[in-house]
């Protein structure tokens, strides 16, 4: 039986829970109140991500943004809130989008971030038992309005230090794996990190980019400064896109919209350029989320200039941006899933991520089974450097005006 009454703007339903093995007999009922204005949610929202994050998919700030960016009707945001005993448990911002014929919810910034996850009271969730869990997740996901499934795409399998926290939301099947630099200082992570001929090898780099001018390295925060770098890190990416013959997930003018108006004083995104220079040309560049002691790349970019190629701007960059960020007092640095040159090389944190499915009608349970099959796939190319390389190298050759830069790419990326 489901009970619904209103509570202003936002629709509530009290659940009562179904006896399950394991589960207590005097189990609370589960409150879900959802609505699709995010203001309606900003309170509990903020106590949340108070405690801590995961994603800058999971900031109030972030997301405001993005849906005003973005120009998101109302009628596809969606705010749950699941609550035992009259307090909140979890918060899920949702974003509504059509598929091929099929209605999904999913997390707004999707690929944007490396992760997502819901906002959790951790102490309170961890208390419950695993059964309890389950009954608490069907009860705030499986009555939700118009769509056929529910995606939750990119969950870490390690979350709010706790692994497995999120074993009972719906169907998770793996995906890929999450990187992280975690250290304490500059000399911790360089010690760990490089080996001598690693050392070595940074080094001739830098005096190969050296030698082609003056290099300098800088920090550019929200300010006038801000909009040519964007620019100029965009353009970057496409040319980088078209060599790899994949979409430019940048192009659409609402995304390049979002991300400059992250920079634009009053958004309360904090962000961090980090921009390498040759000569006063920004040849690298490095677009941060800060959140307390966390830092996350969502953006790296390089000159595909073939003169430079040979000084690496792009590994130089973050050689700096290494040499001083845990000195600063971070403490984690995010460089997001997927496996690059980079990544192996610094992080010394990996986290599986999964992907949950919720589905919510008969046309949603046949899309769960394509789409798991379809990510085995993929993530096992994305986890396999010759095999990624290999597809890469495919795409390249439907790119003729591509293809004679994809090799210098790879090796300098």
């Amino acid at each position: 039986m489901v009970e619904v009454a209103t509570l202003g703007a936002p629709l509530r339903r009290m659940i009562p829970a179904t006896p399950v093995a394991g589960a207590s007999v005097d189990w609370p009922r589960v409150a879900v109140s959802t609505s699709h204005r995010i203001e309606d949610v900003e309170s509990i929202w903020r106590a949340f991500e108070a405690a801590g994050i995961e994603s800058p998919g999971q900031s109030y700030d972030f997301v405001r943004l993005w849906v005003k960016a973005r120009r998101i009707a109302e009628q596809d945001q969606l705010y749950v809130v699941a609550s035992l005993d009259d307090y909140p448990m979890a918060l899920l911002p949702l974003h509504r989008r059509k598929r091929r014929g099929v209605w999904v919810y999913s997390w707004f910034a999707g690929n944007h971030v490396g992760c997502a996850a819901p906002l959790l009271d951790v102490a309170r969730f961890t208390a419950l038992t695993r059964s309890e869990r389950r009954v608490f997740w069907n009860a705030a996901l499986a009555q939700l309005p118009g769509a056929d499934l529910v995606y939750l795409k990119a969950v870490p399998e390690r979350a709010y230090g706790i692994d497995g926290l999120f074993a009972e939301l719906g169907a998770a099947q793996p995906a890929e794996t999450l990187y992280r630099a975690t250290f304490s200082n500059w000399d911790e992570a360089n010690t760990t990190q490089r080996s001598k001929s690693r050392r070595k090898h940074d080094r001739q780099q830098g005096e190969r980019l050296d030698a082609l001018g003056a290099v300098s390295f800088e920090v550019v925060t929200c300010s006038a400064a801000a909009r040519p770098v964007l620019d100029e890190m965009f353009r970057q990416r496409a040319r980088r896109f078209g060599v790899m013959g994949v979409k430019d997930p940048f192009a659409p003018c609402d995304i390049a919209r979002f991300y400059n108006e992250t920079m634009t004083p009053g958004s309360k995104v904090e962000v961090k350029l980090h921009v390498l220079r040759l000569d006063g040309a920004i040849v690298a560049v490095r677009y941060n989320i800060v959140h307390g002691d966390r830092l996350f790349c969502l953006i790296s970019s390089m000159s595909d200039d073939e003169r430079i190629q040979g000084g690496s701007p792009g590994k130089q960059c973050l050689l700096r941006v290494m040499q001083t960020v845990f000195d600063e007092g971070y403490r984690v640095f995010d460089m997001g899933s997927g496996l690059t040159d980079e990544k192996r090389h610094w992080c010394n944190v990996r986290i599986g991520v999964n992907n949950h499915y919720v589905p919510l009608s008969a046309k949603g349970r046949l899309i769960v089974a394509a789409h798991g099959q379809w990510q085995v796939i993929r993530a096992k190319i994305k986890g396999n450097e010759k095999l990624l390389k290999r597809v890469k190298g495919i795409r390249a050759r439907f790119q003729p005006q591509a293809s004679a830069k994809a090799a210098a790419h790879e090796s300098s990326e």
